[in-house]
């Protein structure tokens, strides 16, 4: 189903959102605060891509040790992770700077992280934002299905019974196959759905840029190590992929937890395209917080545990999401509507297996609590 035919039509609670939008907005103007990043996200911003960069950087100057050649990798991989989580996040989303040309150039740090940034935007911001865990809309909830079944709507095999086990090594594949294969997996798809065009970029255009990056960032983070590097080739390939694991790892960790748990409701649009939802109510219903009291978590990981507050306002900073979160959870509460928070991060790892495995062993999972 293409998405412009896919619509919310429903319309009982969406004063829910025009209230929580007045009283966000009030927020920032009686505190004349701005919605975009402050001097704290700046400095961040610096440590992430030095907690990134630096640790790489070491590898060709210190003498080669196995033990420290991986110790060194694996921090990288923790930088990749806090890079994109927050600082390229919120750049691609629009919510670092009121400015767009900083946001284009500080989004563009997805090249360094080895994706495209424009993927990203369609991926995440068009199709997942838009339609969280809308079965057939949402690529979050689609993926391989032979292996992994993150939804009740696609089909269960025998195989998904062990997935609650298995997923978690999957999971650190995942940017791996950003860097080799899936942008130009996606970027094939997205053409021929009509979405490249909502990035106001042409299709030959971005496959050059696509080619050019893949280039760039093979170069700095594989050739050049097993070049440059005094140490076998093969350790070079098994620091780069250990960097590339713990870095979809965490990314994994941090966003399953916010939609596959028991508490979504997978909508499903009729023949029609037809939602029977409002966008606002539907983020609700799909979406969970996770460790609010957790600030050095919420830090590292730019505030993604709050995703209740960051799919209503994606276009908000996420340093502003700790206090939003009770305007948020106030009027929702208001409007008797759902406000999902796990109060541990271990609390919602455990919530996002137990749906693993519910969606593997039942055909209607979210009906089981």
């Amino acid at each position: 189903m293409q998405y412009k035919n896919v619509r919310f039509t429903g319309v009982d609670t969406t004063e829910f959102y025009k209230v929580l939008r007045s009283r966000v907005n009030s927020y920032f103007r009686e505190n004349n605060i701005s919605r975009h990043a402050n001097t704290n996200m700046v400095v961040k911003t610096i440590f992430m891509l030095t907690l990134y960069l630096f640790p790489f950087s070491m590898l060709f100057f210190v003498d080669y040790s196995p033990w420290l050649f991986i110790a060194l990798w694996s921090i990288t991989g923790i930088g990749m992770a806090g890079v994109g989580l927050s600082v390229m996040h919120d750049a691609n989303h629009g919510a670092y700077s009121k400015n767009e040309l900083v946001n284009k150039i500080v989004g563009k740090v997805m090249v360094l992280l080895g994706g495209s940034d424009v993927n990203w935007r369609i991926q995440h911001n068009v199709l997942h934002h838009t339609y969280t865990n809308v079965a057939d809309m949402d690529e979050d909830i689609k993926p391989p299905s032979f292996i992994l079944r993150f939804s009740p709507h696609t089909k269960r095999n025998k195989l998904h019974r062990f997935q609650f086990i298995y997923a978690w090594f999957f999971y650190g594949l995942m940017t791996m196959m950003w860097s080799t294969t899936k942008d130009f997996q996606q970027a094939v798809r997205y053409k021929k759905k009509g979405l490249i065009q909502t990035q106001k970029i042409s299709f030959s255009r971005h496959l050059t840029n696509l080619i050019v990056s893949k280039i760039v960032y093979m170069s700095l983070f594989l050739a050049l190590p097993i070049l440059l590097i005094d140490a076998p080739w093969y350790m070079s390939l098994l620091g780069w992929a250990t960097m590339q694991f713990i870095c979809g790892f965490i990314l994994a960790a941090i966003f399953q937890p916010a939609h596959v748990v028991p508490s979504s409701d997978y909508l499903k649009p009729d023949e029609s395209g037809n939602v029977d939802a409002d966008w606002a109510i539907n983020q609700l219903y799909n979406t969970a917080n996770f460790a609010p009291s957790d600030s050095i978590l919420t830090w590292y990981i730019g505030g993604l545990n709050y995703q209740v507050e960051h799919h209503l306002f994606p276009n908000i900073c996420h340093v502003h999401y700790p206090k939003l979160s009770k305007i948020v959870r106030e009027t929702a509460n208001e409007f008797n509507l759902p406000y999902h928070s796990y109060n541990s991060f271990l609390g919602a790892l455990l919530g996002h297996s137990k749906m693993l495995y519910n969606l593997g062993k039942f055909d209607n999972a979210p009906a089981i609590h």
